[in-house]
């Protein structure tokens, strides 16, 4: 019985008169709308040309349309899923078309996400399908074959039946001529007029009956408004109740025209194209809109829709195209259509306009349709989207949604504007009724394109139709109607299953105007808001009782209880603190949770993050009380003073806050209660102050909790002083100046309220200078920046401190020469603005230079000099004599100050000699050379000077760095190499390791690790660096001259026998072909380590094995050497040595010993 009056009340919502445009709802923002793909207007915007298209030459263009510029984003094709299907023939049994249902084994489940909830709500229209089952049994009316729904529902069957029902699902009539079943075939399309008294019937063998819904009686018998021999595939009334369109399985347009003279009843019918050169597969009539005059009242327009394009004309006044795109997709799919009103946001103000989806496959667009005038239409691309799954009908539901069903039969409801699917329902059950007979048109033969029998596989046009808001499916046994639910059924839905979670995430997205598809809420926020605050709070007070009772775990571990209650409090507190609810939230909600120990705890900790937030800045005392103690017996102090600086001083109970900050060393809760419960930001920083002074002034060790009190002061005062509060926040304009002069009265205070014999003048400034003199001197800057300065009065309070700084840290010597230096850098910056009205003596800055350059001082060298760049700097060259800085800065060393002043003078030479001369930056050198070298700014006789200096510091460049001397010569001074090397010569060891550095750079070019300069080495630079090598690395060179060929053999064996380098010099000779003198060479090596080895055995002192060990394998390794040498040249031996070498190869059993008295006998 509910279920009878769910429907009744369902279908009886289709028919209520359509209510006022909501505003909220049936708004398209241009502006705002999410178009993700770039449009080319060159595409969209049609050109005005002197002829206008036509109809039929649109149709005649080809389908690749290869003269139209698209942009490519709009030829992608998505991944579609693949649809299997049996064109089988159900024509003799009476089936509604050739097309079988998607196996349920790939079919999807439904889908519904939590953002959303259940959107759609299905309702089985009982009472109409009943009587669509008794009919095809009992009186042989065949099964449900097209649909059309307006004041009334009518359903065309199989055999030629059509039957209306009522709002109440009362069958009112049966319309059937008696010949329908043979002569006409089945029902393939309905159409109804605008106040329900007409019904057009077109049928499978082509003909089209006119019926009277108000007396059941049939007007008209159309059979030669088309070509016979196809069926009728769409048919559709216009806002002329004269005027209609149909088209035909041959793919035309047909306009059809009525007229009644003299009491007889006639049709006209005009092609408005012909099929035979593009098969339209759909089309859709534009009805008039909602609102009154509106200038499309004088258009008909329709859009139609081939396989390759879509067309939209006007068919009065007269036929004339508006808008035409292509359209690609599968072969299996059809093109799809539809209109719907919008409001649509524009500079001028919100119209009325059109919005025609279209689609094919996996894509669809999305354009306006804006008409000025009847003469000025024009179309704009809104949008495109690319859905996964291919689709085979889709409708408008409202202004923002769109329903699509898919090759799986599975409904999905997109949210247009924001791109987002919201819910997917699997309507395999519903038996959805095909028209795939009729657009193969087996009822007159098949005499259909392979293209359209191809596509028509999936053909459901007539078994799918909206209105007002609500789908109706037509399945072969069943009615279905797909309504979207109102916010309220949305949230109740989740709350009777106790998703209450999702349930009150799905309200707060309905109160903050983010949820999707939302229907029944008043257009006035206040409203709208109060409703759905008051049913997110009855939701609430279930959630909150269930979880409190029967949702929490009565057996395991305590964790289970407390991950129970820590999935709980979020969602609690979330709610109402989005609501502006905090009072259900302290109230109820708290005194339910605080019955159980665990429940209370975790809910006090949970308030954490959204104070930490600025989400909650108020709690109710009591609260805030137990939130005080439950920190404090979890002994998380400081978490709880990160919580205090957040919230609402009047939710404090501020004494005993006051004592647990000072207790527990809170500095920033004692200065957030000050401030904000007093409006007193003096008391907490002389008190912080004084605490400072005691271990600063008083030189004593900072400890971490001094450091981080003073850096705190620091940022309270810096804040202070620009007008924001501490930590968070702005000072309120109303006391802000107010602040910032006591602030600083109190910094320049000439003694404490109680001060000390020995206490220094001016002490708080004193003690935050000595802590941090830079960032003190920073806050005062910004300080200075403030508009209160630029007053008269402004201008002598910023001198006064400006000499109390002076007083405080020139005239005594207890600041550090970078405290100095950066009081002087912050005077200098002051100094150098336009409106600069501080006055610092000049004397000063010569003193304090005086001061930095001291040479006797030998402490804190690196620091002082870098003071004095920072003054240089910020003050300017011209605040100081040049010449006597110089002087002062040579004297003291200060290198990097020489280098500044020399190169303002491009005495680059000089700045040369400053690198070289500091002994933490000679590296940087070599990178100055090029630069200075390779810039074209610099003149002749600079670079000259320059070169000459580069060259007469050869020897340190070397010592700095031999391959980034050996690179510099290669690629800045190529014709330098005779000059550098005469320059070293009498430097031996530099004058190697520059070879050495010259030559590894040489041959890091020829492997290519290096950029080819073009530098050349003679052989005799490579014979002086073998010469040298010889002198100072002997072991190397024999490897060395076997690695190149570089050198002169004749002369490099001479260099080798001078130095007595026996390896290499054996190589050079079996290199020359003297084998024999080579052999006599390594023999007499080989003797040497025997003798050696000898030696040490005879002497027996303590380090015995060690040195027998090192030489017995130094006679290995001569050894080793004369049986490689023998292998190399046995055929160039005489036969002496080649017994020698067969006694050598034969080492196998061989007797060491005699061969050693051997090797001594010759």
């Amino acid at each position: 019985m509910a279920e009878s009056e769910e429907e009744s009340s369902c279908l009886q919502q289709v028919y209520v008169e359509k209510q006022e445009l909501d505003d909220s709802e049936d708004v398209l923002d241009l502006d705002s709308i999410d178009v993700r793909y770039e449009i080319d207007d060159r595409e969209f915007d049609l050109p005005e040309v002197s002829v206008p298209q036509s109809l039929e030459s649109i149709l005649n263009e080809p389908d690749d349309l290869p003269e139209i510029e698209e942009d490519p984003l709009f030829l992608e094709q998505a991944e579609t899923a693949s649809v299997t299907s049996d064109a089988v023939s159900f024509a003799n049994n009476g089936a509604t078309s050739g097309r079988s249902t998607p196996s349920r084994q790939v079919r999807k489940d439904s889908i519904q996400y939590p953002l959303h909830g259940s959107v759609l709500r299905h309702v089985v229209l009982r009472g109409i399908s009943s009587q669509i089952v008794s009919a095809a049994e009992r009186v042989n009316a065949g099964l449900p074959s097209a649909m059309a729904v307006s004041a009334v529902v009518a359903i065309g069957s199989t055999h030629g039946v059509v039957l209306i029902f009522d709002p109440k699902q009362t069958l009112k009539l049966c319309l059937s001529n008696g010949q329908t079943r043979e002569q006409y075939g089945a029902v393939s399309a309905l159409a109804l007029n605008n106040d329900c008294t007409r019904l057009l019937v077109g049928h499978a063998r082509g003909q089209i009956t006119m019926w009277d819904l108000t007396t059941g009686k049939l007007l008209r018998t159309i059979t030669d408004a088309h070509q016979p021999g196809s069926a009728i595939l769409h048919i559709q009334f216009t806002d002329d109740p004269t005027l209609a369109i149909f088209s035909d399985s041959g793919g035309s347009v047909f306009e059809l025209n009525f007229r009644r003279l003299m009491g007889v009843r006639g049709s006209d019918s005009t092609c408005i194209f012909s099929g035979s050169r593009g098969e339209v597969c759909s089309i859709l009539v534009l009805h008039a809109g909602p609102l009154q005059d509106h200038p499309l009242d004088d258009l008909s327009i329709m859009a139609l829709a081939t396989m390759s394009k879509v067309i939209v004309i006007t068919i009065r006044p007269k036929l004339r195209v508006l808008f035409h795109h292509p359209l690609r997709g599968n072969s299996n799919t059809l093109p799809l259509l539809a209109w719907h009103y919008v409001f649509v946001q524009q500079q001028t103000g919100r119209t009325l306009e059109p919005v025609l989806a279209f689609a094919r496959s996996s894509t669809i667009y999305f354009c306006q349709l804006v008409c000025k005038s009847p003469d000025n239409v024009q179309f704009v691309l809104l949008q495109k989207l690319t859905v996964p799954y291919v689709l085979i009908h889709m409708m408008w539901i409202n202004a923002k949604t769109l329903i699509t069903v898919d090759s799986l039969e599975r409904m999905h409801l997109v949210d247009v504007r924001h791109d987002e699917e919201l819910q997917v329902l699997d309507v395999g059950d519903v038996k959805l009724v095909y028209g795939s007979s009729h657009f193969k048109s087996l009822a007159t033969g098949g005499n259909v394109s392979p293209a359209m029998a191809l596509a028509g596989e999936n053909a459901c046009y007539q078994s799918v139709a909206l209105f007002r808001g609500q789908v109706l499916l037509l399945g072969t046994k069943s009615l279905h109607v797909f309504t979207i639910r109102t916010w309220f059924e949305r949230i109740n839905y989740l709350a009777r299953q106790e998703h209450y979670v999702e349930a009150l995430a799905l309200a707060l997205s309905f109160y903050e105007g983010s949820a999707r598809a939302v229907i029944g809420l008043d257009s006035n926020v206040e409203k709208r808001k109060g409703l759905i605050a008051s049913k997110l709070l009855r939701v609430l007070y279930e959630f909150v009782e269930a979880s409190a009772t029967k949702n929490v775990p009565t057996r395991g571990a305590i964790h289970l209880l407390v991950e129970h209650y820590e999935s709980v409090m979020p969602v609690c507190i979330e709610s109402c603190i989005s609501i502006d609810r905090t009072d259900v939230l302290f109230g109820d909600v708290y005194d339910r949770f605080s019955q159980d120990f665990v429940a209370k705890a975790l809910f006090l900790e949970s308030l954490e993050p959204y104070i930490l937030d600025d989400k909650l800045r108020h709690i109710a005392p009591a609260v805030m009380q137990e939130l005080v103690e439950n920190y404090e017996e979890r002994k998380e102090i400081d978490d709880l003073e990160r919580l205090i600086v957040h919230l609402d001083i009047m939710s404090m109970n501020i004494d005993h806050i006051v004592k647990l900050c000072w207790k527990h060393s809170l500095y920033d809760g004692i200065i957030y209660i000050f401030n904000q419960s007093m409006n007193d930001y003096i008391s907490p920083l002389e008190e912080l102050l004084n605490i400072l002074m005691d271990s600063i002034l008083n030189k004593k060790d900072l400890t971490d909790k001094v450091v981080k009190l003073a850096n705190k002061v620091l940022v309270y005062v810096s804040c202070c002083l620009a007008g924001r509060a501490y930590p968070v926040g702005d000072i309120s304009e109303s006391i802000m100046l107010q602040v910032k002069t006591s602030v600083l009265k109190a910094l320049t205070v000439l003694h404490t309220k109680q001060p000390a014999e020995e206490e220094p003048v001016y002490p708080y400034l004193r003690t935050l200078l000595h802590y941090s003199t830079r960032e003190f001197l920073n806050a005062l800057a910004l300080a200075f920046e403030e508009p209160e300065f630029e007053s008269e009065v402004g201008r002598q309070q910023k001198q006064r401190i400006v000499d109390i700084l002076l007083q405080i840290m020139v005239d005594n010597m207890e600041f550090s020469p970078t405290q100095v230096g950066a009081l002087f850098t912050f005077l200098a910056r002051q100094m150098a603005k336009a409106a600069n009205t501080i006055y610092v003596s000049r004397m000063l800055f010569e003193q304090v230079l005086e001061y930095l350059s001291n040479p006797n001082d030998s402490s804190r060298h690196e620091e002082r000099e870098q003071a004095l760049i920072e003054l240089l700097h910020a003050a300017g060259l011209q605040q100081f004599d040049e010449e006597r800085l110089l002087a002062l800065a040579e004297r003291a060393e200060f290198y990097r100050v020489c280098e500044l002043l020399y190169d303002k003078q491009h005495q680059y030479d000089k700045v040369l000699s400053c690198y070289l001369r500091d002994t933490s930056r000679q590296v940087q050198a070599f990178r100055f050379i090029e630069i200075v070298m390779s810039n074209p700014a610099r003149k002749a006789a600079e670079k000259k000077a320059f070169r000459r200096k580069v060259l007469e510091s050869i020897e340190l460049l070397v010592a700095i760095d031999q391959q980034q001397t050996a690179e510099l010569l290669a690629c800045v001074f190529p014709d330098s190499m005779h000059e550098v090397t005469t320059r070293l010569a009498h430097e031996p060891r530099l004058l190697y390791a520059f070879l050495t550095g010259l030559i590894d750079y040489k041959e890091s070019q020829a492997i290519g690790i290096k950029k080819k300069e073009g530098i050349v080495i003679g052989s005799d630079v490579y014979e002086q660096y073998i010469d040298l090598m010889c002198e100072f690395d002997p072991a190397n060179v024999c490897t060395y001259v076997k690695s190149t060929d570089a050198y002169r053999l004749e002369n490099t064996l001479e260099i080798c026998k001078k130095h007595q380098v026996m390896d290499a010099m054996a190589h050079l000779l079996e290199k020359s072909g003297q084998v024999h003198d080579a052999f006599v060479i390594l023999l007499q090596n080989l003797q040497d380590k025997v003798g050696d080895l000898c030696s040490v055995l005879l002497a027996g002192h303590e380090s015995h094995t060690v040195d027998v060990s090192a030489s017995w394998s130094a006679l290995q390794v001569a050894l080793c050497v004369v049986v490689q040498f023998c292998q190399r040249v046995s055929g160039k031996l005489e036969e002496a040595e080649r017994q020698v070498k067969d006694a050598v190869d034969g080492r196998q059993g061989f007797n060491s010993e005699t061969f050693l008295y051997n090797c001594l006998i010759r």
